[in-house]
């Protein structure tokens, strides 16, 4: 017995005392990460599977803006087309208007900080003139209700599988709030208010095959979960209006004069910003047409949203975007003298400029972008996306205007093309958006607005203890958070998981091929992961289960240098730590006192063993420094324990 004690004893004091670890290499690489095997709906490659079905909802829309009450009165009526292998009872539908009356559950759940979706004011919501469902040919008017902002409506008989169709009529009305939760209102401007007009007509809801149907309610941070289809809209408006929405305008000529006609014809053939309307010509009766009222008529197709601006104040200016496959688009600004004031002139004036830029760059690095014009509009939203037709604040200028632009442009990719659910995975389009921001910003105009994200520097902030995780819904995430959560954590994922992991060409490959799959479809976090594994052609689930799934940080430490004595080589013995619960693969740089200099390269497989690991580094002379992450490309928490010196 006391043999045994000694041993024991001896065992402890020869080996070295470490620091207390989080890691446990089991929980890290443990192989069951999906939570569903592939099925026909979804494959296990990340592809949809040859199942994949998703209903259509195709609109066509008539409204009207009466600026004396900046009241929006409009008919929608829509052909709703059940995709899915169920029979439908009934159809939910969106109402999102309804957010901005003083009981709405948006209202009733603003902190007392208020903030980014708080309603200063409130209104009367949607208000639903008249229901009928057309069936058989005749039109009938069903039972529904509204509850906050949703609306359900029963039909009369179940809407058939696989092809059957439902045709709604609905009759609304609302008031355009003046601050309408950072994503739509009106702004007051020296000739004119701008009205910009988004979520304005009853939206049917997503049924899927993952929970049927998509009835998280509109509360303010959440933002859109909405099925494809064609949309065409007209906005009937007075004379002295320009309006500009989503889409092609395809009634041009009734709408703006014949010079305006012919610049923009010169512009679909520049790369320069040519002006359709100067501001010299904003308050000239000649540069709009005499009818007392004009309505514009607006065609998108495969789109799974529309949204409109009109002022009597535009400044109008475009120039043509470049695609890959040879089509043209264009881009369009539309702004008032108070945006163009600044005497260098680097304010609204650049906006095309930076559109073109914008769209150009995301067309060749991931996929084409699909609609005939992208509209950029100076108002009071600070910034929010809509197909063809983005917000930006009227204040911005210089880096800031070129970054939201770039930021709401780089929003066609995700969520417009790749629709995921934004109500549930914030990160999905806001995080990848911000990673896709980084790479524009070095290409656009030789890095004039680079801004490389310092992934160490950042790393306590962004794992600090009280941040929310990425899987948290944006209304569940707490309000300081939501920057991190669901922009700034994800972003760095990405660009980490690009230069660090992967390598640019491997990464580069497979969000294409991601953005391919998915493109006008619905994926899921974990679509997503199978297709970069597959696509990449790496086990990647202890990097998502690291930075997606959970809030676990990365700190590695240098705990030995120890001489290393085999067959008279001259070197070291080197053992690192994992002390929290993330592993990484890692740059180790080895410096001796000539100053010769060896990169070691560690994959993240070493720490499949353990919370340590120990390798031998042979040198030619005696060993100096030993440095971990030596360009600090990773997220470690804790710098100091990252070196040894002799």
């Amino acid at each position: 017995m006391k043999k045994f004690l000694f041993i024991i004893l001896s065992i402890c004091i020869s080996t070295p005392i470490f620091a207390q670890s989080k890691y446990d290499h089991r929980e890290a690489f443990h192989p069951f990460f999906y939570p569903y095997p592939g099925n026909e709906y979804r494959s296990a490659s990340g592809e949809p599977g040859p199942g994949y079905w998703q209903n259509k909802a195709n609109y066509s829309i008539q409204a009207a803006i009466n600026p004396d009450d900046h009241s929006v009165k409009g008919t929608a009526a829509i052909s709703y087309i059940n995709n899915s292998p169920d029979e439908l009872r009934f159809i939910w539908l969106q109402l999102d208007q309804n957010i901005y009356k003083a009981d709405s559950r948006g209202s009733a759940t603003t902190t007392t900080q208020g903030g980014r979706w708080a309603n200063g004011q409130f209104t009367n919501g949607s208000v639903i003139k008249a229901v009928k469902l057309e069936v058989d040919g005749k039109m009938i008017e069903p039972t529904f209700s509204v509850t906050d902002t949703r609306m359900q409506i029963w039909l009369p008989k179940p809407l058939k599988n696989k092809g059957g169709e439902a045709v709604i009529i609905i009759e609304y009305q609302f008031t355009i709030p003046e601050y309408g939760t950072d994503r739509m209102g009106r702004l007051k401007q020296k000739d004119g208010w701008v009205y910009e007009v988004a979520q304005w007509f009853p939206r049917v809801c997503v049924y899927d095959d993952l929970v049927g149907w998509n009835t998280n309610p509109y509360i303010g941070a959440g933002e859109f979960y909405l099925e494809y289809g064609d949309i065409d809209f007209a906005i009937t408006a007075p004379s002295n209006m320009i309006v500009v929405g989503s889409g092609a305008l395809t009634n041009a000529e009734e709408c703006f004069t014949a010079e305006q006609i012919t610049r923009w014809g010169q512009a679909m053939n520049s790369d320069k910003t040519v002006m359709i309307r100067t501001a010299d010509e904003v308050n000239k009766a000649t540069s709009r047409p005499g009818n007392p009222f004009t309505t514009w008529k607006f065609k998108c197709e495969n789109t799974r949203d529309v949204a409109w601006a009109a002022s009597t104040a535009f400044i109008m200016d475009a120039a043509r975007i470049n695609l890959p496959s040879g089509k043209k688009s264009m881009a369009v600004s539309v702004y008032t003298k108070e945006s163009a004031s600044k005497k260098d002139g680097n304010d609204w004036r650049r906006s095309t400029e930076y559109t073109k830029a914008s769209i150009e760059f995301y067309s060749n690095y991931l996929f084409e972008y699909p609609y005939p014009v992208a509209t950029n509009v100076a108002g009071i939203v600070g910034g929010m996306e809509y197909p063809g037709i983005v917000f930006c604040g009227a204040g911005a200028t210089e880096g800031g205007l070129w970054g939201v632009t770039d930021h709401e442009f780089g929003h066609t990719w995700f969520p417009m093309i790749v629709g995921n659910n934004e109500r549930k995975y914030a990160w999905m389009d806001e995080g990848f958006n911000t990673f896709i921001n980084i790479l524009s910003g070095e290409a656009f105009n030789k890095g004039e607005y680079k801004d490389v994200p310092d992934v160490n520097g950042m790393a306590g902030y962004i794992f600090n203890d009280k941040m929310d995780g990425m899987l948290n819904q944006a209304d569940v995430i707490q309000q300081p958070n939501l920057g991190v959560a669901a922009y700034f954590k994800p972003g760095l994922m990405l660009y980490v998981l690009r230069n660090e992991v992967l390598g640019k060409e491997r990464f580069d490959r497979a969000l294409k091929e991601y953005v391919r799959r998915w493109a006008f479809k619905h994926p899921t976090p974990w679509d997503f992961f199978h297709t970069i594994e597959n696509v990449a052609g790496e086990d990647l689930n202890w990097f998502w289960r690291s930075w997606a799934l959970n809030t676990w940080k990365f700190d590695v430490a240098v705990k030995e240098v120890a001489p290393l004595k085999s067959g008279g080589k001259t070197g070291v013995n080197i053992t690192l730590q994992l002390l929290e619960k993330m592993p990484m693969p890692l740059t180790v740089k080895v410096t001796d006192v000539n100053g010769d200099v060896q990169m070691v390269q560690l994959p993240v497989e070493v720490w499949q063993r353990g919370d340590t690991w120990t390798f031998p580094v042979q040198t030619k002379a005696e060993v100096k420094e030993v440095l971990l992450d030596p360009e600090m490309r990773l997220p470690d928490i804790n710098n100091s324990n990252n070196s040894w010196k002799k």
